[in-house]
């Protein structure tokens, strides 16, 4: 079996690492010229995200790469603490969460990928997808072509496969305005305490999380609700930080000093989502990861769902009798789990949630399939006959 990835950042490349394992012969096909990914924003992996690294032998590697986050604190708008719980699976160092730049991850996985033999090939923009009885072909925008038996579409909420797939599938507007920043002179950094640790500020009207790296270094996302803004997103880093600071000056948390100590390193960007209910599927080409459900970044589990969606797949075609029942089976398993995420993200970021939604750093009880997740994930169990064989 040869399988075409398109699209080498998070999901594309655990997706190769997933395929390699299960002895698929894999390409990555990535439209950037080089690994820097999203280089400006940072993210966190839970241990949902961690344990799929540890099935695709990358967890290591990652580990050394981030920092853990064993708790997570809230305080509220006048900067008191009304909160300290326990993040994910603190007792294992393995498994315990991890804060590292995207472009970082990326790049970790992408060298995993070529020490294990796993062709990346950059600089291939897709142009379209053509299907055919006996395989599938993807045509690049430089007029070379690839060829294969499927074709895996991991590239991104902007996805090129779902577009040339399925035109009509758009990602919509999730009710928030994202802002990531750096900075090595907060005023909060002196005040980190020794463990590792998340502090999430509910502010009157931002809400606004950070974090300390060892090296003292402080990250934060800051997320506003409203519709899209233009105001928001274009102008001098300067310009977009104070129209940020406007929102948080009236609160006397430590979130304005925070942003006011970040000079250069801010993006912004509009938080979005995929529908749920729309096609994954279509012939020999399959979508994952943000490309087939992209949630808002609310609840943080973006990118581990993604890497959740490698091992089951490369496990379901390893383990179905035909890429049609492994396509099915993968679905069937996945749909439930992520959609979920995508409705509950969804919530928090539009101001909805109910109390039963799941909150960053929340119980891992609170979404579908966590029950099954150790066994849909770990290497040795075979999934089409602990499904009981069937394609439904």
């Amino acid at each position: 079996m040869r399988a075409l990835v398109i699209g080498g950042g998070i999901a594309g490349t655990a997706t190769a690492l997933g395929l390699h394992r299960a002895g698929v012969d894999v390409e990555v096909y990535e439209a950037h010229p080089d690994a820097a990914e999203d280089i400006g924003a940072f993210l966190t992996l839970a241990s949902n995200g961690m344990r799929a690294l540890v099935q695709l032998d990358a967890a290591t590697a990652v580990g050394r790469a981030g920092f853990p986050l064993t708790s997570m604190r809230v305080l509220d708008a006048s900067g008191a603490e009304v909160g300290l719980v326990p993040l994910g699976e603190a007792a294992d160092p393995v498994l315990r969460y991890r804060c590292l730049r995207r472009g970082v991850l990326s790049g970790v996985l992408q060298a995993e990928a070529a020490r294990r033999g796993v062709r990346i090939r950059h600089g291939a923009r897709l142009d379209a997808v053509e299907e055919g009885p006996g395989g599938v072909t993807a045509h690049f925008a430089d007029g070379t072509t690839a060829s294969g038996d499927l074709l895996i579409g991991a590239d991104g909420l902007r996805s090129a496969v779902r577009r040339a797939l399925d035109p009509g599938v758009t990602p919509v507007h999730a009710g928030q305005r994202v802002y990531y920043g750096y900075t090595d002179s907060a005023p909060v950094a002196p005040e980190a305490p020794k463990d590792a640790r998340i502090t999430m500020v509910r502010g009157s009207s931002v809400s606004l999380g950070y974090t300390v790296s060892p090296a003292g270094e402080t990250y934060w996302f800051a997320r506003v609700a409203g519709e899209p803004s233009a105001a928001g997103r274009h102008g001098t880093a300067a310009e977009r930080r104070e129209l940020l600071l406007t929102l948080l000056r009236g609160d006397t948390s430590p979130a304005a000093g925070l942003v006011a100590a970040t000079t250069d390193d801010l993006m912004v960007t509009d938080a979005a989502e995929i529908p749920t209910g729309t096609r994954w599927r279509h012939g020999r080409a399959l979508l994952l990861g943000d490309a087939a459900h992209a949630a808002s970044p609310a609840s943080g589990q973006g990118a581990s769902m993604a890497l959740e969606d490698a091992v089951v797949l490369a496990k379901c075609l390893r383990d179905a009798p035909d890429t049609g029942a492994a396509f099915t089976l993968y679905e069937t398993l996945r749909r439930p789990r992520v959609e979920h995420n995508v409705t509950a993200s969804g919530n928090i970021s539009r101001g909805t949630a109910t109390s039963g939604a799941p909150r960053r750093g929340g119980p891992a009880r609170s979404r579908p399939g966590d029950d099954d997740l150790i066994h849909h994930l770990e290497w040795s169990t075979d999934l089409w006959e602990t499904s009981g064989g069937t394609e439904a």
